[in-house]
């Protein structure tokens, strides 16, 4: 449950709500907080500011991102913070306003991860706007809901020629000897993947971007999935192929991620950013 809604640092109002309810436009990121710093916060950044400029022509700009994300998670030492982006001005009979959104910050308790180990279905789905983290969410949650229907926990995406894209909600991975192999592609490219990513090198592992056709996937070694609230899963099976989970593969995994130091959402003159966490 949300615990505060603001909109551009002001409390949400019914009109501000209803048109977020009403119009399907914009785009967000989300994260998890702690004592006023996030992983991966450049990346998060960079993400709104894209969306921004694709979907409505301006941004607010960082400076003023990192003072309403500050602003909202002010005085909480963990929580889960949403960004979202909008404009009252842009809906159906009105499509054409251009210049600087809104901004939405919504504050909750810091969600589970989504599961310990995951089957999953692989269906032909490419997300709309597939590079932006929009809220047009509902071919997503229809494939989940397929999934699930037919057993698996989640969705896995491939485009028309069965070559692999994402998941509903998350990045894969597939794990070979000491590899790892990221599928490209039409998809989002995941904060927690990035992250995981620049730690592989310290973690002993080497990686490569390349296709991955679901016909080949039988030779990997594992599979894992990764986002912001679940940082390593193992993907034990995708249709009928199944994988083993090796704890210790996930293990360095898992280092790989918190190898990056939380940044500091707050500017700083002394610094760029970087928390003195020591995580």
């Amino acid at each position: 449950m949300a615990s505060e809604i603001l909109i551009d640092g002001r409390p949400a109002t019914t009109d501000d709500l209803a048109h977020q309810a009403l119009v399907n436009y914009g785009a967000y990121t989300s994260f998890r907080v702690e004592q006023g710093a996030v992983r991966g916060l450049d990346l998060h950044l960079a993400r709104l500011e894209q969306a921004a400029v694709d979907l409505f022509g301006e941004s607010s700009g960082e400076a003023e991102l990192r003072r309403l994300m500050a602003q909202a998670v002010a005085g909480r030492d963990a929580c889960w913070l949403r960004v979202s982006l909008f404009s009252p001005q842009i809906g159906h009979r009105a499509p054409s306003f251009v210049g600087r959104p809104k901004v939405m910050t919504v504050v909750s308790p810091p969600p589970p991860p989504l599961a310990v180990s995951v089957r999953v279905r692989a269906m032909a789905y490419e997300r709309e706007a597939p590079h932006l983290k929009h809220v047009a969410t509902l071919g997503l949650t229809r494939a989940r809901r397929a999934a699930r229907a037919d057993g698996f926990d989640d969705a896995l995406f491939t485009d028309a020629e069965g070559r692999i894209l994402e998941g509903a909600l998350w990045n894969i991975g597939f794990i070979r000897n000491e590899r790892i192999v990221w599928p490209p592609g039409p998809m989002l490219a995941g904060v927690t993947q990035a992250l995981i990513q620049r730690g592989l090198p310290g973690a002993g592992l080497a990686s490569e971007t390349r296709p991955v056709a679901l016909s080949e996937i039988a030779a990997f070694d594992g599979a894992f999935l990764c986002n912001s609230a679940t940082p390593v899963c193992a993907v034990t099976a995708i249709d009928d192929v199944a994988f083993a989970a090796d704890p210790a593969m996930l293990g360095r995994l898992q280092r790989a991620w918190e190898s990056q130091p939380p940044q500091v959402i707050a500017a700083r003159d002394d610094d760029e950013g970087v928390s003195r966490l020591g995580r």
